[in-house]
């Protein structure tokens, strides 16, 4: 193939362990200080937000800093169980089947963002109604933030040289320890800048521009839409799953299948945003 006529095009893959340091059996790893990083940033970044009164329909957040740091455990334990999950249900069933203790070891990879954003909508959903905020006003706080943490993740992965792209001769492939001898597109990083910087962009200009807080659920389906659209787009340049493959034609992977229904309710969200009124869980206009 042509990339293999091309070695000097290749970009040296960073010597990089994906273990930060290791104290007898316990490893601090890149990956996990990538979910709490990212989880401290948005949590940081969200203060911002709930202090700004400006920025929300009413002229006052409707929710207090206090909730936003309850929030935190919450959001904490629906992105990793969800995230778990959801790899264990869509990508690696077969396994869990095998050896169902599995689906607890964390440690060793394998989250799926679509079950962690699963797992972290159900959070925000109970967590608004157990305190009485709009559910759309959380949803697009926690939609603002989570692009930091996406940035993060991709970066880890690519730490980890796992998720790595197909084999191609452009300029800047890189050879993966873990990904054979040829030369592959560096998916994560392009995962790192559409998801995470690209996409935390343009919604921190919808917000300190557009002001798109004051219309309920238009952040949270700019956020939706924006990862869909912006995964299916990397999919084309990701190696599918080994035990997965292509699920049709050669090209339509379970991460695209996946993102279809997020790009749906995206858009849907992002047009009935101007006629959604704030409206607390108790029924109440807010």
């Amino acid at each position: 193939m042509d990339y293999l006529l091309t070695p000097l095009a290749v970009l040296p893959f960073p010597t990089i362990d994906p273990v930060i340091v290791q104290l007898g059996p316990i490893a601090v790893r890149w990956y996990g200080l990538a979910y709490v990083a990212g989880i401290i940033l948005g949590w940081f970044y969200a203060r911002r937000l709930v202090a700004n009164d400006r920025l929300w329909p009413t002229g006052r957040a409707p929710m207090t800093l206090t909730d936003l740091d309850d929030f935190l455990l919450w959001a904490a334990v629906g992105i990793v169980a969800g995230g778990r999950i959801g790899y264990v249900l869509f990508y690696d069933f077969a396994s869990f089947l095998a050896n169902p203790l599995s689906i607890f070891a964390v440690w060793t990879g394998g989250m799926s963002f679509h079950g962690g954003f699963l797992g972290t909508t159900i959070a925000i959903i109970l967590f608004a109604r157990s305190r009485q905020i709009p559910v759309w006003t959380l949803l697009d706080t926690v939609a603002a933030v989570v692009p930091i943490g996406l940035l993060f993740g991709r970066l880890a992965n690519f730490i980890n040289s796992e998720l790595w792209g197909r084999p191609t001769d452009v300029p800047w492939a890189f050879v993966f320890p873990t990904g054979g001898p040829e030369p592959r597109h560096p998916s994560q990083l392009y995962e790192a800048a559409l998801e995470g910087i690209v996409l935390f962009l343009v919604i921190w200009l919808l917000i300190h521009f557009g002001r798109k807080l004051k219309q309920p659920g238009f952040i949270a389906g700019t956020f939706v839409a924006g990862y869909a659209a912006s995964r299916i787009f990397v999919e084309f340049f990701r190696e599918p799953d080994a035990h997965i493959g292509y699920l049709s034609g050669g090209w339509l992977t379970m991460g695209m299948l996946l993102s279809l229904p997020m790009l749906a309710a995206g858009l849907w969200a992002m047009a009935t945003a101007g006629g959604r009124k704030v409206v607390s869980t108790s029924g109440s206009p807010s």
